[in-house]
């Protein structure tokens, strides 16, 4: 008898993850694969800085992982803060951020780092508190925009 409890009990344990892992959603569900491919880049009127755009699929595939910019305390002198994972530095060493201004949809934004503190980066310049900024997935947005492709 003991051991046909063991089994109900495994048994609605395994249910129980499997219901669990199907019921899990991401921020990136209910989007359709386009036919044109996970990716593509849509010109900004007066901006040398495109939008990336990526399918549901594609953003599931990178790892895409957000974060929000938060005020400091002294927001006259250091306006923001945000995760240092969410800093990019281009090849002449200008830092940078990919901020999502609606969903699925990444633009890269100049920063001005003022300090690093721990895991995160005290900004004088960038995007206002509230704003979603990319914190994993970010060097494959810009793979997308300067088109580097996978091997």
């Amino acid at each position: 008898m003991l051991h046909g409890n063991r089994r109900m009990v495994g048994l609605a344990i395994v249910a129980a993850l499997a219901v669990a892992g199907c019921g899990k959603a991401s921020e990136f569900d209910n989007e359709a694969a386009s036919d044109e491919g996970p990716s593509r880049l849509e010109a900004v009127k007066g901006s040398d800085r495109p939008h990336v755009i990526l399918t549901a699929q594609a953003a599931r595939r990178i790892g895409i992982t957000m974060s929000q910019v938060r005020a400091t305390a002294a927001r006259e002198r250091d306006p923001a803060v945000i995760p240092y994972a969410a800093i990019i530095y281009d090849a002449e060493g200008h830092a940078f951020t990919y901020t999502s201004p609606r969903r699925l949809t990444f633009v890269r934004t100049p920063i001005t780092v003022a300090r690093a503190i721990g895991p995160f980066a005290i900004l004088s310049k960038g995007p206002p508190p509230g704003t979603r900024v990319v914190t994993v997935g970010a060097q494959e947005l810009l793979g997308v925009e300067y088109g580097v492709e996978e091997d």
